[in-house]
């Protein structure tokens, strides 16, 4: 739908710049307070040149003082490929209004639109986490013909992962590929989000046969340690009770608590997967030619080095060898 957006006359409140579309000195900024005033030149008229994302909002509104500030960073993060024009329902009923007679009916808030070459695009209404969020813009990026920086899908694809959304970090890791086939980040993080999906033969076959200097990366070692840790903690698993009843005959059964905490680790208790592994180094430190510690490390590399558990299980650990 093109929007034909009939200006008010001119109250003595809007600059020729406004007026025109071009941003005055120090106005630089692509995110903007919008009025019935500056509708035309900030919306209509700036969508022939860059994509423009329109929030609806309103100050009572709970969601919107969520969703406004990640609007905001996200746009300003897109290095200038869209802008964002916010708008208080409140101060501009008559814009709203008349948006509404060409078929926009803004009935809540937070509604979020797109406006491309003068064209409008309804994108959401409500509030949605940074991921999603910076998914949407990328879309509507590549709508209008352009592409979204690798470091910005590469930080959504990151926050898709951390919120479980392992099929949204897909897809914005396949768009990063796209462009950098060599991305070892990148490419270790779909490896990680495959294999929390369960995908282990898909991860397996990204990070086989890569470049030498791909290959090397901590992220891809990382991933193969993840498949290595979970192929074993599947064999684990499958004697848990077993393991089980042996440590309650014996707790001082280092074989069968070495292998109930790769069991553990398989089923995601991660915590107490390190703690077994850091009984056995306190009770008999260099067991089985050091065994526990190293399973204990090729845990933190399949968990990731920056991972919260790692780093409370890696203090605990140089406690006890430099105690």
């Amino acid at each position: 739908m093109d929007i034909i957006f009939d200006p008010p006359k001119p109250t003595g409140g809007t600059s020729k710049a406004e007026a025109n579309g071009t941003p005055a000195a120090g106005q630089a900024d692509p995110v903007k307070d919008v009025t019935e005033a500056s509708f035309l030149a900030d919306v209509i008229q700036a969508s022939q040149q860059v994509p423009v994302i329109v929030d609806f909002w309103a100050t009572w509104c709970g969601p919107c003082k969520q969703l406004t500030p990640i609007l905001e960073r996200v746009v300003r993060s897109a290095g200038g490929r869209v802008r964002l024009a916010k708008i208080d329902i409140d101060k501009n009923p008559r814009l709203i209004a008349m948006l509404a007679q060409q078929g926009l009916r803004v009935q809540s808030v937070p509604t979020v639109v797109a406006v491309i070459q003068g064209q409008l695009v309804p994108l959401f209404q409500g509030a949605l986490p940074e991921s999603q969020v910076r998914q949407v813009i990328e879309q509507v990026v590549q709508m209008a013909g352009g592409t979204m920086p690798s470091e910005d899908l590469l930080a959504a694809a990151k926050a898709a992962a951390g919120e479980g959304q392992h099929e949204e970090a897909i897809e914005l890791l396949r768009a990063l590929l796209a462009e950098e086939p060599d991305n070892a980040e990148a490419i270790g993080l779909m490896g990680r989000s495959l294999i929390a999906l369960g995908r282990e033969s898909e991860a397996g076959a990204l990070v086989a046969n890569l470049p030498a200097n791909v290959e090397s990366h901590a992220e891809i070692q990382g991933v193969k340690a993840a498949l290595e840790v979970a192929a074993r903690g599947r064999e684990a698993q499958a004697k848990l009770a077993e393991l089980q009843a042996r440590l309650a005959a014996n707790a001082d059964d280092h074989a069968a608590r070495f292998d109930y905490a790769v069991a553990l680790n398989a089923l995601g208790r991660r915590e107490e997967a390190a703690e077994q592994l850091l009984q056995i180094i306190r009770k008999q430190r260099g067991w089985n030619d050091d065994a526990a510690r190293l399973q204990l490390l090729k845990f933190f590399e399949a968990w990731g080095l920056n991972d919260e558990v790692t780093v409370a299980a890696r203090r605990r650990l140089s406690a006890l060898l430099f105690s």
